[in-house]
């Protein structure tokens, strides 16, 4: 959970932006959007598996020059 702590003297445009950095760094927002609507366990295992497949294929277009 994001938390900030905003001192007396400090300008709340600038604490602002220091919690937007933080929920960005955290990923809360994505991790929200990736939930809002229901995904079925099977549509979840199979963009897995693309993902998987896409980093894979990557690694080995990137590893075939370096003999």
């Amino acid at each position: 959970m994001a938390h900030i702590t905003v001192d007396d003297n400090e300008m709340l445009e600038k604490a602002i932006k220091r919690f937007k950095r933080m929920v960005e760094k955290e990923g809360i927002i994505r991790e929200f959007k990736k939930r809002e609507y229901y995904e079925k366990p099977s549509t979840i295992l199979n963009r897995k598996k693309k993902a998987n497949a896409r980093k894979l294929l990557k690694r080995n277009r990137k590893g075939k020059g370096e003999y």
